[in-house]
């Protein structure tokens, strides 16, 4: 009996050891077959860096050309993105992260749910080989695109390093950029060129950077040089739409009567609609009064501007949660190299989260982040996004996902106070020139609100931050100190509108 059970005991151990041994060779294979797919990512996202920023220094006119290179882009953004969340997953000091925010087809993070135990590792492994099997395909189905791309013009610029072109461009709109400079650079052909007026609608949701890319475009030296005067219209001016009121009504943002031909560009900016009478009325006098060549920009939040068009709209969307990691990453960052600073990369990580894909909340942010780099302040910055979020889901619940999209205001509890006031920001932000600004009317900045010992008393307003983009327009916030029971008053206020 003793030999029988000796016999089972041992063969019990030597299964016990083999199952063991064999766990761990295999759990070492496996992370030898992440740490070689990641640096075989790294590589292979080196090489798309390389043609997207080739095909950046280069002015595409073809509108398939401009979408192949929208779809590399959006490939290296999410190879980043997907480099960038391996690496701070070992840095996470243990802090549980949801980086769901954007409504990305390519968004890794509805793929992962960050769980505990071995379906991590293979939901992780599996992304892993996804992002990274797509990479090859994309680099494998470059090469005709290199081809043709050297067939076009380089422009005339500097080399810079990314986060200084961030200052000279608009980051994520670089196909939309081209779509609308060459519709109106674009030659009208020779029949019904008279009596023609072309016209393209802009559509996008609220603060989605429809103005911005607008002024973006008209800054630009070739359209600048293409129209001798630029002519802004809002909503309000344009009730009689008359011949007068184009002529008189608009605000004429640029005049260069020694160039462009005597050509216009008309920008109308509307809230939402416009009634078809007034249009067909200001589309007619608009063609009675200025020259053969002139062009016409209309924006609108609402998709039934569409139908204005006599050309194919430019429907604007909000970047995708790639996208918007790699552009708050570089502002944050800077020249410095992320990959070097694993631990703050983490933080800026939770914060992109937290931001919800707001490019405001983004440049405001890293304005604050870039001066002040070492992990105490950052993690204090951390600590007040995450506290702004838990404060404004006790008053509005989900309906505080996508902040920058609610009309009702925004409640912040500053860093390092013990009194209970919160301030509230009003979201509906007002601009100033540079000649207004807020340094000549001695506003506060959004890291003294924050971080400031100040103390605030009533309604005030803050400069939130100032764009890089010209004509350099400062965004102040509108602001209110209140005390907590005002906060729940408000919130059943808004909840019975």
């Amino acid at each position: 009996m003793e030999v029988i059970f000796s016999a089972a005991m041992g063969e019990l151990a030597s299964r016990s050891i083999s199952f063991l041994v064999g766990r761990y060779l295999k759990q070492r294979t496996a992370a030898t077959t992440k740490e070689e797919r990641l640096h075989s990512l790294q590589r292979l996202l080196l090489r798309l860096h390389v043609v997207v920023e080739e095909a950046d220094d280069r002015l595409i006119t073809n509108q398939a050309m401009l979408h192949q290179l929208s779809i590399l882009r959006q490939e290296m953004y999410r190879g980043y993105y997907t480099l960038d969340m391996f690496n701070c997953r070992a840095h996470e000091d243990d802090r549980t992260k949801d980086y769901s925010f954007a409504p990305s087809k390519f968004n890794p993070a509805k793929r992962v749910c960050f769980c505990s135990g071995n379906s991590e590792g293979a939901a992780q492994a599996e992304l892993l080989e996804q992002v990274h099997g797509s990479m090859q395909n994309t680099i494998e189905d470059v090469s005709e695109f290199i081809i043709f791309l050297n067939s076009y013009p380089r422009l005339h610029r500097q080399p810079y390093n990314m986060y200084l072109l961030l200052d000279k461009c608009m980051f994520g709109r670089q196909t939309e950029m081209e779509l609308v400079m060459n519709f109106l650079l674009q030659a009208e052909t020779a029949l019904g060129a008279a009596d023609h007026l072309a016209v393209m609608p802009i559509v996008g949701p609220r603060k989605v950077g429809k103005s911005t890319l607008v002024e973006h475009v008209r800054n630009d030296e070739r359209v600048r040089n293409h129209f001798s005067q630029f002519l802004f219209f809002n909503g309000d001016v344009l009730k009689d739409a008359s011949v007068e009121t184009l002529r008189d009504g608009g605000r004429i943002k640029h005049q260069n009567r020694g160039m462009g031909g005597g050509r216009t560009l008309i920008i109308i900016e509307l809230l939402l609609d416009i009634e078809e009478p007034v249009w067909k009325r200001l589309y007619s006098a608009a063609k009675s009064c200025i020259t053969s060549g002139s062009k016409m920009i209309i924006v609108s939040r609402s998709d039934k501007i569409a139908s204005l068009g006599t050309t194919e709209p430019l429907r604007l969307q909000f970047l995708t949660q790639e996208a918007y990691w790699y552009f708050f990453k570089v502002r944050s960052f800077g020249s410095t190299r992320a990959e070097d600073h694993p631990k703050l990369a983490s933080m800026a990580m939770e914060m992109a989260n937290l931001t919800s894909g707001s490019f405001m909340s983004a440049n405001i942010i890293s304005g604050i982040l870039k001066p002040n780099f070492n992990p105490h302040f950052w993690s204090m910055v951390l600590a007040a996004l995450r506290n702004l979020n838990k404060t404004n889901m006790s008053v509005y619940g989900d309906r505080f996902t996508l902040p920058w999209q609610m009309v009702e205001p925004t409640y912040l509890r500053r860093v390092n106070k013990n009194s209970s006031e919160c301030v509230v920001l009003f979201l509906d932000y007002e601009t100033c020139s540079a000649e207004t600004g807020p340094e000549a009317l001695g506003m506060m900045s959004a890291q003294d609100l924050l971080f400031g010992s100040v103390r605030l008393r009533g309604k005030f307003k803050v400069h939130a931050w100032t764009s890089h983009l010209p004509p350099h327009y400062s965004y102040i916030v509108q602001c209110e100190v209140q005390r907590p029971h005002r906060m729940v008053t408000s919130n059943k206020r808004f909840q019975k509108s």
